[in-house]
């Protein structure tokens, strides 16, 4: 669709620098944009780019003023691009709401009002589905779960017995919540099972990426806070407490009954061993490793996880290893003394 950069700006509630009338006919990142499209840059650095590119307009921080494009200065460009795209993408058709008939749904099932459930998905005895969500094909959901208002459960998704979701939650493919949990005790020489007996609870606002997985408590509720969101490839251990607003980030795993405050990140294949507290706001660096309680607000990173500070410092002193190791050589033959090390 064709509109204007003074339309565009009204969209995003932003002030136009430059020609307002500007026709834009598309919205690509500048290595993308063409003639008639509109672009973003998150900051000034990239300023060279956006000029370099064919795009005709962009939105920019309210930092950035001097360039030769017609601009849109927002607080936000990343959001407010988003916002632009999804406007001028052809709008796609609403899902058709209602039960497909070859969907298999229990009688005691109770589905809301404009709810959307698509061929081969499976509701099970005694569940809720609440008003307006979206049940896709390959969905599995097990005896008596309870399912909020507008949530979106993509193909494939696994709900085991009783697991308990919020409004507005969003699990996408493959992802399985209420699994048994990996607790085993040693008798007699063999690994028993520790019964797995509670569930998973989510809460409002969080959503879950492709082929997660939260295990059900054994005897308390695995519990995932409102707002959270969670990426691919993430292992939530059974009866961990996760805080509100979390990012969970790809290939991380947490052990389980360890539990996070609020507004907690942890980066990329990030390990948290069992019984482990994050404190709110702490941030957790790619690849760490965490054995231990993490204060509030602290900032940590490496295997094993120490605060960002020092473990920078050691990097550093690392690096110069190899030069102190030349050094003490020198000095050792400056002595007169035996470098034990060459010896063996």
């Amino acid at each position: 669709m064709q509109t204007t950069v003074r339309k565009l700006a009204e969209l995003v509630n932003g002030t136009v620098l430059g020609d307002a009338d500007l026709v834009i006919e598309g919205a690509h990142v500048l290595s993308e944009a063409g003639p008639g499209h509109i672009s973003f840059v998150e900051n000034d650095k990239h300023i060279n780019k956006l000029n370099q590119s064919q795009a005709v307009a962009a939105v920019v921080p309210s930092t950035v003023k001097i360039t030769n494009k017609t601009l849109i200065q927002v607080a936000d460009p990343i959001m407010a691009f988003a916002t632009i795209v999804h406007h001028l993408k052809a709008k796609r058709p609403a899902p058709p709401t209602g039960i497909d008939p070859r969907a298999c749904v229990h009688p005691t099932t109770q589905v809301g009002p404009d709810a959307s459930v698509h061929p081969l998905a499976c509701l099970g005895e005694g569940s809720v589905v609440g008003a307006r969500c979206r049940i896709y094909s390959g969905v599995v959901v097990g005896r008596n779960c309870v399912i909020g208002d507008d949530v979106v459960l993509h193909p494939n998704v696994v709900l085991y017995d009783d697991t308990v979701l919020g409004d507005r939650v969003i699990v996408h493919a493959n992802a399985v919540l209420g699994a048994d949990g990996f607790g085993y005790r040693l008798q007699d020489g063999k690994h028993v099972k520790v019964p797995q007996l509670s569930r998973v609870e989510i809460g409002d606002d969080v959503e879950i990426g492709a082929c997660t997985t939260i295990d059900r408590g054994a005897f308390m509720p695995t519990r995932v806070g409102e707002g959270t969101k969670i990426d691919n490839l993430v292992q939530v251990g059974h009866n961990c407490q996760i805080g509100k607003h979390n990012l969970l980030i790809s290939q991380m795993g947490i052990a389980g009954s360890s539990s996070t405050g609020d507004y907690v990140v942890a980066a990329g294949q990030v390990g948290i061993s069992d019984h482990v507290h994050i404190g709110t706001g702490a941030i957790i660096g790619a690849k760490s490793g965490i054995s231990k309680d993490v204060p509030a607000g602290q900032r940590m990173f490496g295997i094993p996880a120490r605060p960002e500070r020092d473990q920078k410092r050691l990097i550093v002193h690392m690096d110069k290893l190899p030069e102190i190791r030349k050094d003490i050589r020198r000095i050792k033959e400056h002595l007169g003394l035996t470098d034990e090390s060459e010896a063996a």
